[in-house]
């Protein structure tokens, strides 16, 4: 056997271990953290989902295409987030059932919701999510990590106009 088959036969055997210089409890702290957003984005790209097939009413059309463009967005960070999860040293959610384990934004399974309840639950939980990316923010912060930090600037500023867009169309005519 050569030097270059032992190798490679130990590396396929080797734990994920990606090298950072943020260290061990960086790593784990921010890889931690980053499988629990990734698990309620996960969650409210499906209920975004949910609701955009399941949109009935006048304003049908609007909210169908609203959800739609609010679900691209969202879905768009699974893989950013994941990404940089791995590229820290961590790892990643690996299952359905990983992502049930960690959500903290609630299911939805109702057979009915109205339109205007469905805009405010989203509204809700897009809140929610931009409290958890504050959160993460700080985490990341305190840590040195910059790339991580500069990611959820990004994502709190998409969030909060998710936000915003959801609130104005919930708002009562006074």
């Amino acid at each position: 056997m050569t030097q270059h088959s032992v190798t490679a036969k130990t590396l396929r055997k080797a734990p994920l271990a990606t090298r950072s210089d943020l260290g061990t409890e960086a790593v784990h702290d921010i890889a931690a953290a980053l499988a629990a957003l990734l698990a309620d984005v996960f969650t409210l790209y499906l209920k975004t989902k949910n609701f955009h097939w399941h949109m009935s009413g006048p304003y049908f059309r609007d909210y169908h295409l609203l959800l739609d463009e609010h679900g691209d967005q969202i879905f768009a960070m699974t893989d950013v987030i994941a990404e940089r999860a791995r590229k820290l040293g961590g790892t990643t959610l690996r299952s359905i059932g990983h992502i049930a384990r960690l959500q903290r934004l609630q299911d939805n399974d109702a057979d009915y919701v109205t339109p205007d309840d469905m805009l405010a639950e989203l509204r809700e939980d897009n809140m929610q999510l931009a409290a958890s990316l504050r959160q993460l923010h700080t985490l990341t912060s305190e840590h040195n990590d910059h790339a991580t930090t500069s990611l959820i600037e990004n994502w709190i500023d998409e969030t909060e106009r998710r936000v915003w867009f959801l609130f104005e169309m919930t708002r009562q005519a006074r």
